[in-house]
C-alpha cells in the first residue's frame, strides 16, 4: 500500500487530482467548525454532552465529522444524500418508469442524480428544522439557550444555513469524484470519521484499565484483519461464452467468473438498524416522561434488549438489501442474452434458481459477519467498562472505504503503466 501511495505521487496527473481531493476534504472540514449564525458559542460545550451517548445523535455526529455538536454549517454532512440514494434505490425496484431510467444507461443514471439531488435538498430542509426544535429541547440541559432568539426569521435562516451547508457538502462530493480520485461521497465519510481518531487515542492511552490499554491495540488489530478479509471474501462462479460466427467470424467464446461478495450489502443494513433501535432512547431524551424514561432505559445502547434487536435487524436488513442490489433473473437473462451459461446449470429459470440458492447461503454468514462487527463494541464496553471512539459502524466504513480508494488509485497506476505499451 505505501508503495502505491509513493507512486502515486511520481506522476503528476495522479499529484494534480490527491491535491485536489486533500483541498476539497479541508474545505468541508473547515466547514465543519464554523458555527451557523445566531448561535451561542458558550452553549455549545455543555450541549456536545447530548452526543456522547450511544444513541443515534452520536452516531450522525460521528458521521458528520463533529459539526453536528457544533451546529456548524455542515453540521447535515453528507447523510442526507446518503439516505436520498438509498431511498431512490429501493424505488427503482417499485417504481416501473425509475427502473425503466435505471436501464437505459448514462443518460437514464444522470436523471435519477438529478432526483437524487431534488431529494436531498428537500430531506436536507426537513431534517434542519428538526435539529433545531432538537438543539432548543437542549436548552434544559445547557443552562443557556442555544440560540440568541427563536423567532421565525432567526429559525428560518439556521435552517437555510443548514440546508445550503448540505448542498455544498453534495457538491463538493461530487467534485471529488470527477476531478479527484475515489468516490467524494465515501471519502466525506471516511475523513468525517478520522478526523475523532485524536480524541479515540487520548481516551484509549488515559483509560484507567491497564488491560484495556494494553489489549486494545491487538483487538482493533485483529479486527480490522477480519473486516478486510471478509470485505474481499467473495464466491467466484465460472461463466462459459459460447462461440459465435458473426458473417465470416467467429468471436465470443472464452471463460470468466461471475463474483458473488460476502459482504454485497456493505454497511447499510448496520445503519438502518442502528437508527431503528436508537428510535427510543432518542424520543426518551425529547419527551421527558416515567413511561418514555423506561423505555429508553430498556432499549439503552449498552443493553442487551439492544445488542439483540439490532442483531435482529442487521440479518433481516442484509438479506432485503442485497435482493434490492441483486437480482438473479436479470442476471440469468443477461447471460441468455449475450451466450453465457453457468456449466452444469441449463440457461433460464434454472441458472436464476441456482444463483438465487447460491446468494442466499452466501449472505447468512455476511449477515452474521455485519452483526458482529456491530455489536462487538458495546460487548467489549459492559465487560470492560472502557470506552470505544469507533463503533462497528464506523469501522466497516473506514476500512471499505480505504480499500476502494486504494484499489482506484492502482487502477490509475495501471493504465498509465500500459500507456507505453498502447503507443
Amino acid at each position: 500500500m505505501l508503495k502505491t501511495i509513493g507512486s502515486a505521487f511520481t506522476v503528476p496527473e495522479i499529484r494534480k487530482k490527491l491535491a485536489f481531493t486533500g483541498l476539497m476534504l479541508v474545505i468541508y472540514r473547515l466547514g465543519a467548525h464554523i458555527p451557523v449564525p445566531g448561535v451561542n458559542t458558550d452553549a455549545i460545550e455543555q450541549v456536545q454532552e447530548q452526543f456522547s451517548g450511544g444513541g443515534v445523535l452520536n452516531l450522525l455526529n460521528t458521521l458528520g465529522g463533529g459539526g453536528l455538536s457544533r451546529v456548524a454549517l455542515f453540521a447535515l454532512g453528507i447523510m442526507p444524500y446518503i439516505t436520498a440514494s438509498i431511498i431512490l434505490q429501493l424505488l427503482t425496484v417499485v417504481v416501473p418508469s425509475l427502473e425503466k431510467l435505471q436501464k437505459e444507461g448514462e443518460v437514464g443514471q444522470q436523471r435519477i442524480t438529478q432526483y437524487t439531488r431534488y431529494l436531498t435538498v428537500g430531506l436536507a430542509f426537513g431534517q434542519s428544522i428538526g435539529y433545531v426544535f432538537l438543539f432548543r429541547s437542549f436548552t434544559a440541559s445547557a443552562g443557556t439557550p442555544l440560540f440568541d432568539d427563536y423567532s421565525v426569521a432567526s429559525v428560518l435562516l439556521v435552517v437555510l444555513c443548514l440546508t445550503a451547508g448540505c448542498i455544498l457538502v453534495m457538491w463538493l462530493g461530487e467534485l471529488i469524484t470527477q476531478r479527484g480520485i475515489g468516490n467524494g461521497i465515501s471519502l466525506m465519510i471516511f475523513a468525517s470519521i478520522v478526523s475523532g481518531l485524536p480524541n479515540g487515542v487520548q481516551a484509549w492511552w488515559t483509560n484507567s484499565d491497564q488491560v484495556f490499554v494494553v489489549m486494545m491495540p491487538f483487538v482493533a488489530l485483529a479486527v480490522i484483519a477480519i473486516v478486510v478479509f471478509v470485505q474481499e471474501g467473495q464466491r467466484r462462479i465460472p461463466i462459459q461464452y459460447a462461440k459465435r460466427v458473426i458473417g465470416r467470424r467467429m468471436s465470443g467464446g472464452g471463460q470468466t467468473y461471475l463474483p458473488l461478495r460476502v459482504n454485497m450489502a456493505g454497511v447499510i443494513p448496520v445503519i438502518f438498524a442502528a437508527s431503528i433501535m436508537a428510535f427510543p432512547p432518542t424520543i426518551g431524551q425529547l419527551v421527558t416522561s416515567d413511561a418514555n424514561n423506561s423505555i429508553a432505559t430498556f432499549f439503552s445502547p449498552s443493553g442487551w434488549a439492544y445488542i439483540v434487536g439490532e442483531t435482529i435487524f442487521i440479518i433481516v436488513f442484509t438479506y432485503f438489501y442485497t435482493a434490492v442490489t441483486f437480482n438473479p433473473v436479470d442476471q440469468a437473462d443477461n447471460l441468455k442474452k449475450y451466450g453465457g451459461f453457468i456449466p452444469g446449470v441449463r440457461p433460464g429459470r434454472p441458472t436464476a434458481e441456482f444463483l438465487d440458492r447460491v446468494l442466499a447461503r452466501l449472505t447468512f454468514p455476511g449477515a452474521l459477519y455485519l452483526a458482529a462487527v456491530a455489536a462487538l463494541p458495546t460487548i467489549l464496553i459492559n465487560q470492560t467498562s472502557a470506552n470505544f471512539y469507533f463503533g462497528g459502524t464506523s469501522l466497516l466504513i473506514v476500512v471499505g472505504v480505504a480499500l476502494d480508494t486504494m484499489k482506484q488509485l492502482e487502477a490509475q497506476l495501471m493504465m498509465r503503466n500500459y500507456e507505453g505499451f498502447l503507443k
